[in-house]
């Protein structure tokens, strides 16, 4: 089993100067990997450094997550702004687990809660601009990628309308090259702004981090502050108005969006998986879902939704364990009559029982 360790050799670097990622890979025993698992006791804001933004302890993330479901974390933070965040990180520390969220449009979040700090950026991470002359725009990794895409209609610049078919935020977008309907961020990325575990800062460009099909090989301790995108300027706005007002359209007919639920459950099988299993190339995780007796299967009030039975819905009282639970079985089905591996889309996170 190997763990990512972050490179801390040499003279420690300012926060504020651009670092390149370094690490290295040590093997583990399974057990020692997953101790951060064994619901480890609940950290208190006396355990932590002084910030500007504000702590919450016992907060509860079920009911701000679209599932409206699971447990609370030991600490949300709200940073102030970058600097109050990067300041907490270089002061945090380390040995307190430290989880950065959205929306909460794609994660389960498990019964037992979160422990350590969650962070949840606010509006100051939340800004958005133009260079409309070059088409370069910077977002914050709070903003909507809906309002990413809106903004960019206004003002003629084209290629991010696709953005207004991904629920969540610009940094979870980064976080796994997120796509809708043939394009990812990896097609209109510049260069990602983040902070690591230090609070120092840190710059991306696609190549670095090594976006590939819903996946970024950037380390899960990076946090996302910001991005650059390029768009196409000169385009009409009210073509593209219309353009995104087509992608929503096409969504409310085809998923689930009025009900408690996130984005995509499952990634769509890669090509060299559909050649080993006999099935044609560009197979949807929808299909073989579909084939495997996946639509419309209920554990508790966790279904699968009739409408596309790759979205999970939460159709009253589900638990995180009820949801987490169905997309196991679904997983085992379709590897039980497929031999296809499902990949989750949705990020489970926290522990399964309460800490001590």
């Amino acid at each position: 089993m190997n763990l990512f360790i972050p490179a801390r050799a040499g003279k420690r670097k300012s926060r504020n100067e651009h670092t390149k990622n370094t690490a290295r890979v040590i093997s583990l025993p399974k057990a020692e990997c997953y101790k951060h698992l064994m619901s480890p006791s609940r950290i208190t804001i006396a355990d932590l450094p002084p910030v500007r933004g504000r702590y919450t302890e016992n907060a509860p993330l079920g009911a701000l997550g679209w599932f409206r479901a699971g447990g609370t974390a030991d600490i949300l933070f709200k940073p102030a702004d970058k600097e109050d965040l990067a300041d907490f990180l270089a002061a945090c520390p380390t040995e307190i687990p430290v989880t950065t969220l959205g929306v909460l449009s794609n994660v389960i979040v498990r019964d037992g809660g979160v422990r350590g700090v969650v962070i949840r950026m606010g509006r100051d991470f939340a800004g958005l601009s133009a260079q409309s002359e070059d088409g370069l725009i910077h977002v914050g990794a709070a903003t909507l990628d809906a309002n990413v895409a809106r903004f960019c209609a206004q003002e003629g610049l084209s290629g991010l309308s696709f953005l207004s078919g991904i629920p969540g935020t610009i940094g979870g977008a980064l976080r796994m090259n997120a796509g809708a309907y043939g394009s990812e961020i990896k097609d209109i990325l510049v260069h990602a702004h983040a902070l690591d575990r230090a609070g120092r800062t840190l710059s991306f460009t696609p190549e670095e981090m090594g976006l590939s099909y819903r996946h970024s090989s950037v380390p899960e301790d990076v946090i996302f502050t910001g991005a650059a995108l390029r768009a196409t300027p000169g385009a009409d706005p009210t073509a593209l108005e219309a353009e995104i007002d087509a992608v929503r359209a096409r969504r409310e007919s085809s998923q689930p969006i009025r009900e408690k639920t996130g984005g995509s459950t499952f990634a769509n099988p890669m090509p060299d998986e559909c050649a080993a299993a006999d099935l044609p190339e560009g197979t949807k995780a929808w299909q073989i879902i579909d084939r495997a007796g996946g639509r419309g299967l209920r554990i508790g009030d966790a279904v699968m939704s009739e409408k596309h039975c790759n979205f999970m819905i939460n159709a009253g009282a589900a638990r995180g364990s009820d949801l987490e639970a169905l997309g196991e079985e679904i997983r085992q089905r379709v590897r039980e009559t497929f031999g296809v591996i499902l990949r989750w889309e949705i990020r489970r996170i926290g522990q399964t029982d309460p800490a001590p």
